[in-house]
Formats: structure tokens, sequence, C-alpha cells
């Protein structure tokens, strides 16, 4: 078991972050997650919204009053999610959808390589970082004042291909000097087609046990499919000042603390 003092510590840490990440937000007596009534919903452009998180988050954007628009490929727009509006184009090309962006506040960017593996690396540099860099570039040439890209955990002992491409993104956005820049930082989002990890998680029980690797275990843990999609709604929600990191214990509070509608609407919307 852990020190008393230790965890006198880590609730400390997290009430910081919380207070940090989740703005609009305030805990209720018995510590669950208590979201507020916006101000005024988002118009949000989304690339990558056709995707394994983009179709378990916008959803949840649109029920919560949100203006989704998403960017699809020829061809791919029946997988657009209902209720969004479809924009035409190609995500490595700025040009070719920067004209739809003028109109949104936010752009979420979940464009890359499915089932990331060593093996892809020359995709990562050629798809991940490549659409990073043109959605970025397409949101400052149309004033959106908030940028909310889903990178990576970092640093990292393995997959450091996909790792650097992910930085290197990083490193571009802030670059353009966004008013409000957001990083969210999964390490691997659990859900359907994505469940093999779940064998690992005695070993990261173990971990998180442990003072030396207590650390890399909770920055590299698991996260599930409602958590992250729970996570990035709230970080739309609440832009913050420069750049923000989320991490993976704040995307495992944002889930959980999201409460049972959130996960209602989750399970009626998500399509594997």
């Amino acid at each position: 078991g852990r020190d008393p003092e230790s965890r006198g510590a880590d609730e400390k840490a997290d009430q910081k972050t919380h207070s940090g990440f989740l703005g609009s937000a305030h805990y209720t007596p018995t510590g669950r997650l208590s979201l507020q009534a916006m101000s005024a919903p988002h118009r949000i452009f989304v690339a990558g919204g056709t995707g394994y998180i983009g179709g378990a988050t916008i959803p949840l954007l649109l029920r919560r009053g949100h203006v989704v628009r998403t960017l699809a490929r020829p061809g791919s727009e029946g997988s657009v999610p209902q209720g969004a509006e479809t924009v035409i184009g190609n995500a490595l090309d700025a040009g070719s959808f920067v004209s739809a962006v003028a109109s949104c506040d936010t752009f979420l960017q979940l464009v890359g390589v499915a089932h990331p593996s060593p093996a892809k690396a020359r995709q990562f540099r050629e798809i991940d970082l490549a659409s990073a860099r043109a959605s970025s570039e397409a949101a400052r040439r149309a004033g959106v004042s908030h940028f909310v890209f889903l990178s990576v955990a970092q640093p990292a002992p393995a997959m450091k291909a996909y790792v650097r491409a992910r930085a290197d993104a990083e490193a571009f956005v802030t670059g353009l000097g966004f008013p409000a820049t957001t990083f969210l930082r999964p390490w691997y989002v659990l859900g359907p087609g994505h469940r093999w990890p779940y064998l690992l998680l005695p070993g990261y029980r173990l971990a998180e046990l442990l003072p030396w690797t207590r650390e890399a275990a909770r920055r590299l843990g698991l996260v599930t499919l409602p958590q992250m999609a729970a996570a990035l709604v709230k970080a739309v929600e609440n832009p913050p000042t420069g750049v923000r990191i989320v991490a993976v214990p704040e995307i495992r509070r944002a889930g959980a603390g999201a409460g049972k509608a959130w996960k209602r609407s989750w399970t009626g919307s998500a399509t594997a």
C-alpha cells in the first residue's frame, strides 16, 4: 500500500490539474464531476472525424449543442456522424478545406494512421505529421482561436517513430502561436477493435504501486474510448490561455467524472 503522505501529495497535485483543465466544471461533495452549462456553443471543425475516436466524440459534441463540421475524403461521406456537416477535402492539403474553417472558433485534429505499429514509421511522417501541419496552417489562416490536437503520451520507450512524429507536430502547432492550444496525450485507447491491451492491466496495476515505475505507468496508462471522447469534449468547452497538455490521468478523470449520461450517450452513438 501507499503511505498517507504520498497519497495526500497526489491528491493536491490532482486538484491543481483539475482546476487547470476543467475550467467550467466543479466537484460535488462526493467528488464526482458536474458539468456546468456552457456560455455559448462552439463552432468546431474536425479533421479525422470519420475514424475510431471521431465517431465517439462528434455525437457528444452535437448533444452538447455545438456546431460540428467534419472533413471527409471523397467516398467516405457516409462515415460522417449524423448531425455533423460534411466538408469534402484532403487532410494533407490545407487549401482543399481552409475556406470551410473560416467560421469556426475551434479546430479538432484527430487524423492518424489506424492501428499504429513500428512498421508504419513512414506513414507517421507522411500522414500524421503532414496532416497536423496542414490542419494547423488552415486553422491559423482561418483565424481559429483554439487548436485541439490528439497527440500521444511522451516520452515513451516504444513506438519511437510514432512519438517523434507527434512531438514534431506539437512543436509545429505551438510555433504557429494560437491563442489557445490543447494537446491531449493518451497512450492507447481501449474500445471496439482495440481490446488486446486489456491483457496488460495486471502489469500496469503493479507498476503503479512501485515508486520507481509509478510515473511512467501513469503517463503510459490505458484509457477507454468513452474517457477519451469525454476528455476531448471538455477540452473543447474549456479553452486555455496559451498551451495546455492533458495527460493520461486527466483523460481518465474526465471520463470517470462525466457520469452515466455521458456513457449512455456514447453507447448509443459510437461505432466500431
